[in-house]
């Protein structure tokens, strides 16, 4: 990676995740900052050939969980733009996208960042499952039931099926 080139290439999709992790501009902005500071001071460890922009979101990710982990407060705000993804210009459109990140805020922060990584960045199963650290097949169960919780609240059904007993 000579001049950087590469690297920035990546960071509108760093800075898109980011915003949808974070769910703030700003927090977002840092983490893309912070991702970038630790792979130019880690760029020794990036295998030339194998996926930069896999090794970014891995690095991504282990920053966001950290600084969760760390932070006092666990509670992930709610998306605030999904501004980063093209849209039409109808107000059909605007609102559909603004309903689906009401929903994907509510979704587990797990199920979020699979159903963005393998939706909206495009990775494949295995791919999302080497970002994550998880198994694949907890990636393909995290998916599902993220896509199905998604689903439920866009159309406005119940958080639970259960029926009551008598």
């Amino acid at each position: 990676m000579g001049s950087g080139t590469e690297l920035i290439q990546h960071i509108p999709r760093l800075r898109r995740y980011a915003r949808a992790l974070t769910g703030d501009a700003s927090r977002a902005d840092d983490l893309v900052q912070d991702t970038l500071e630790r792979a130019l001071s880690k760029l020794d460890l990036w295998r030339p050939g194998s996926d930069l922009r896999a090794w970014l979101f891995s690095l991504m990710h282990n920053l966001f969980v950290n600084q969760v982990r760390s932070a006092a407060n666990r509670s992930i705000q709610a998306l605030d733009t999904l501004d980063e993804i093209a849209v039409e210009g109808s107000q059909i459109t605007a609102l559909a996208v603004r309903d689906i990140g009401k929903a994907l805020a509510c979704l587990p922060a797990e199920q979020r960042e699979v159903i963005l990584l393998v939706g909206l960045e495009q990775f494949g199963y295995a791919e999302t499952a080497r970002i994550l650290g998880v198994p694949q097949g907890t990636v393909m169960s995290r998916l599902s039931r993220g896509r199905e919780r998604l689903r439920q609240l866009l159309e406005g059904e119940p958080a639970s099926r259960l029926k009551m007993v008598k």
